[in-house]
């Protein structure tokens, strides 16, 4: 039986954590050489071990995955490890590129199993030139990295992570010392205050409407007026009306 080695390089020791238990259930043959949680590291490791496989996390500490990835991509397959969604995506699709998305799921990576031993399995596969493939994924997400507002919302949920992109929340609610972040569908927990949130969040898409209350605006689908006056908003996928404060009534008095 052909022996299979793999690297799992990601700064968070909770998500190789989690990426090695997901494999050892999922690829029980599958070899885990070593764990790397920067650049420098990964690449001390790909020369001293030569695994078949990285797990390669994009956005590490010292070298990012993909000038890794510059280094390593004729000696491995690498399969990235990225929280950028749709925006970035379409960089790998290709079989040459495989990438799985944080919070990383049993079902997507089931499918880069697959497709790795697909590729192990074509002993007469020939290596393909990734150059231009990272050089177009480089430029997907240094387009996004230069955002000056927060792009992703870390949540701990139990013993992992679940990365939320920012876009879509649609609201943001104080609730003691956390304060919730509500998606149509889940809510979460985070250890950051509201106002800690405005100073971060494009104000353009967020509005503060309450002092523990700030909403995404593209999800606002009525307002109305209460029998006191004040404005009253109602969201998609949200049943629970949300009154606007007056201090900042001024907002929708042009609408």
């Amino acid at each position: 039986m052909q022996v299979i080695t793999a690297i799992i390089a990601d700064d968070e020791k909770e998500l190789r954590r989690h990426l090695v238990t997901l494999l050892n259930q999922l690829w029980p043959e599958l070899i885990i050489a070593g764990e790397a949680e920067n650049g420098p590291k990964t690449l001390d490791m790909v020369r001293a071990l030569s695994p078949d496989i990285v797990f390669l996390d994009i956005n590490m500490p010292g070298l990012t995955g993909i000038e890794v990835a510059r280094q390593i991509s004729q000696q491995c397959t690498i399969v990235f490890i990225t929280a950028y969604d749709q925006y970035a995506i379409e960089a790998f699709e290709n079989e040459a590129l495989d990438y799985i998305l944080k919070p990383v799921s049993k079902e997507r990576l089931l499918t880069s199993i697959e497709r790795c031993r697909r590729r192990f399995a074509d002993h007469t596969r020939e290596q393909t030139d990734l150059g231009p493939l990272l050089q177009h994924l480089e430029k997907k997400l240094l387009k996004e990295k230069t955002s000056p507002f927060l792009q992703w919302i870390r949540a701990q949920h139990g013993n992992s992570i679940r990365l939320i992109p920012v876009n879509d929340v649609l609201v943001f609610k104080a609730a003691d010392k956390y304060t919730q972040v509500i998606t149509a569908e889940k809510e979460s927990l985070i250890r950051k205050t509201i106002k800690g949130l405005q100073q971060e969040l494009d104000p353009e898409k967020f509005w503060k409407i309450h002092r523990g209350t700030i909403v995404n605006v593209q999800f606002i689908s009525k307002i109305s007026k209460s029998m006191t006056g004040k404005y009253v908003l109602k969201l998609q996928d949200y049943d629970n009306p949300l009154l606007v404060s007056r201090s900042y009534a001024y907002l929708f008095k042009q609408m």
